[in-house]
């Protein structure tokens, strides 16, 4: 029987007598109401609430006092920046030591084989594993005041968090090698860093490394291998003067000789991240315990009340260890006691891994992001599914911008669930940074996935991250509010028209998280840091009314495609040139795109000889540009010629726009100067682009 008080709860207030009127209604209706009663209660009882945000919207950051119009965090107690949360973790050793003991020693590292579960190593085990490497390390002749630096060649796996915190265990400088450096580049950081210890992960790896050290002088000594080394290769690091050994047998020489850990301080050098840069050499960034643990410490406060991290908590390591992105990510999972599940390295696996691991952290790039959103719309093959899609994604959304995140709505439940499951269905923080992302897509996945989902925005030079949207504030086309751990200032760039004073200019960056400078690079290092300490990021930025930072351009004409890789246009439209086809080439790429696209203009007074020597075609220069042969001869060549002249594929047009008409002053794509407008030409030829990019499949 439904009692008096609950119908007057649901105000009836015409009824007098209910005993009466239950008597005189007929059974469909007492069914009915009874439905609606118990529908209200469930809606009352699990009504969604919004998440208090963490500040006002609308007043994300404030002006500091000094007249330089630089801008800070409004989560700063005071005008100092954020160096540390716990008192007890000023570095990363700490920080592993404090992750270890509010842990209770839980799962620390997993990894998994194909069609296995993960398999986990405790805190402890990583710790006693981590000890014995150090001091194998400081056995071999290593130590914190002569020959400090430890090369780190390997994809994501525990045995690079072990060989890192061997590291910061006994004071040690990790330096990360990456293939896509090229070989020529990585001899380059062995000689510039003098590494005379690398571990690497697999046998190709060693070798790469013994032809980089090939018939020259070299600082390289040791190579210890994660696999058991193969005879063959072990005789191949003789003849070069290496030693190679496993890493197994590594770890029992350093347990034999048992070192006391040498822990580090806040000021001494923890990492030195080689960046690819746009041309030359890559520059080593110097960066101290102390600005990693500024910047983890500064995501921490950024996230305490919204989604506070804690030793249940599960990150999944797919992200280039290499790059200081996953390391900060990494960093704030050790410090809070949570566990660390690596992908078994091929990302083509991701998604089982996904599955198997179900994390609840997960750090991702907007390249990933894109196929992801591409994939839920190729899904939406009909017209009803379609409509469904953008219902369910709309509701969403409109609660979203309330503040209310979570996976439990009717709209998850029909349409969203599979999105969900895919991830593993227990993601509950997302990041995306290392390029920007479509708003569109930011905002349908926030949708989709229903968990707290940021935005970074940030460079090695600043440790990883200088901004960050703030939880609670759920719009997008904009990297955010300025991280608690720095300042953040517009300056002017008067040649493009950017001014401070408007609000606009390159952004610079203040505080505990800028690096010390580039290794032995005094000279660049001046170029990034001024003489009061603001480091100048090349990026131009505008402030928005709430106090957030909107990326708007580049200093000079160098770009991120959205996998996070810088790009020179003009270095390679240097080597396109020397095409006896091509008279002009504009390259154009950005960070919504994963690769290049061109307009060329081929050569009137050579493309016909050339066609009819390579394709034995003839007709007039006009007919010539319009066949789809020609064209995709001239495309075949140039990416002949970017890979002679050394190229990365990352670096190579997938596609090109003939174009008829030279550049020109009169036609305003030259300057006097009879260099490029690169805004104007980009611009013309817009929709042309569009077209390539629509027509490229990745």
């Amino acid at each position: 029987m439904l009692s008096q008080e609950f119908l007057q709860k649901l105000r009836f207030p015409e009824l007098d007598d209910v005993s009466q009127y239950i008597r005189n209604v007929s059974t469909p209706v007492l069914v009915s109401m009874g439905a609606m009663a118990a529908a209200t209660t469930f809606y009352l009882a699990t009504r969604p609430k919004a998440l208090p945000p963490v500040c006002d919207p609308d007043t994300q950051s404030v002006e500091v006092p000094g007249g330089e119009l630089a801008r800070r965090s409004v989560l700063l107690n005071g005008d100092c920046h954020l160096t540390h949360c716990y008192d007890d973790a000023r570095t990363l050793y700490e920080f592993f030591l404090r992750g270890a003991r509010v842990s209770n020693n839980g799962p620390c590292l997993g990894s998994r084989k194909p069609k296995q579960p993960y398999e986990w190593i405790s805190y402890r085990e990583v710790k006693e594993r981590a000890e014995n490497l150090g001091s194998a390390f400081l056995h071999k002749g290593h130590s914190k005041t002569t020959n400090s630096h430890i090369g780190i060649f390997s994809q994501n796996r525990p045995e690079w968090t072990i060989s890192e915190l061997a590291c910061y265990t006994y004071s040690l400088v990790s330096v990360p090698l990456y293939d896509t450096l090229g070989t020529e580049a990585i001899a380059y950081i062995i000689d510039q860093a003098s590494i005379s210890t690398i571990v690497c992960d697999v046998i190709e790896k060693a070798n790469l490394v013994l032809a980089c050290v090939k018939d020259r002088e070299h600082s390289v000594k040791i190579i210890v291998l994660m696999e058991s080394p193969s005879a063959e290769l072990v005789n191949r690091g003789q003849q070069a003067g290496i030693h190679i050994l496993s890493l197994q047998d590594m770890e029992a020489i350093g347990k034999a000789n048992h070192r006391l850990p040498v822990p580090p301080r806040p000021e001494d050098m923890a990492v030195i991240c080689f960046t690819s840069g746009t041309t030359g050499n890559p520059k080593g960034a110097m960066l101290t315990h102390g600005n990693i643990v500024s910047n983890c410490s500064a995501f921490i406060k950024m996230t305490e009340v919204s989604c506070p991290l804690c030793p249940s908590d599960v990150h999944i390591s797919f992200l280039p260890l290499a790059h200081m992105f996953e390391r900060v990510v990494q960093g704030v999972m050790l410090v809070q006691g949570a566990r660390i599940g690596y992908f078994q390295g091929d990302i083509r696996w991701l998604s089982d891994d996904l599955n198997t691991l179900k994390p609840t952290v997960f750090p991702v790039v907007p390249r990933l992001l894109n196929r992801m959103y591409d994939k839920i719309f190729g899904q939406a093959n009909t017209s009803l599914k379609r409509w469904l899609l953008g219902f369910a994604y709309r509701r969403k959304e409109a609660e979203m911008m309330k503040g209310i995140v979570r996976t439990d709505s009717i709209w998850d439940r029909l349409i969203f669930r599979k999105v969900q499951a895919s991830l593993g269905g227990r993601v509950r923080l997302m990041i995306t940074g290392a390029a920007p992302i479509s708003p569109r897509v930011l905002t349908f996945l926030r949708a989709a996935i229903g968990c707290q989902f940021y935005e970074g925005y940030g460079q090695t030079e600043c440790t990883a991250g200088c901004t960050m949207t703030v939880p609670g504030d759920c719009s997008a086309g904009h990297v955010g509010a300025p991280l608690p751990c720095n300042s953040i200032k517009l300056v002017d760039v008067p040649e493009m028209n950017y001014l401070a004073e408007n609000g606009e200019g390159e952004v610079c960056v203040s505080g505990p998280n800028v690096f010390q400078g580039y290794l032995k690079d005094p000279e660049k290092t001046k170029d990034a840091i001024d003489a009061d300490g603001w480091l100048h990021t090349g990026d131009i930025g505008k402030w928005l009314p709430n106090g957030t930072l909107k990326i708007v351009d580049r200093k000079k004409h160098i770009f991120k495609l959205a996998q996070g890789e810088y790009i020179a246009p003009e270095k390679i439209e240097n080597i396109y040139l020397r095409s006896e086809a091509v008279a002009q080439i504009f390259v154009h790429g950005d960070s919504l795109q994963a690769c290049l696209v061109a307009v060329v203009v081929p050569d009137p007074d050579f493309l016909p000889g050339w066609t009819k020597r390579n394709l034995r075609l003839e007709g007039s220069y006009q007919e010539l540009c319009g066949r789809a042969e020609v064209k995709a001869a001239i495309l075949e060549d140039i990416v002949r010629l970017g890979k002679e002249g050394g190229l990365k594929s990352f670096e190579q047009v997938k596609a090109i726009y003939i174009h008829t008409e030279l550049f020109s002053i009169e036609n305003s794509l030259l300057t006097p100067t009879l260099k490029s407008k690169r805004n104007e030409i980009r611009q013309h030829f817009r929709s042309q682009i569009d077209e390539l990019y629509a027509g490229i499949k990745i």
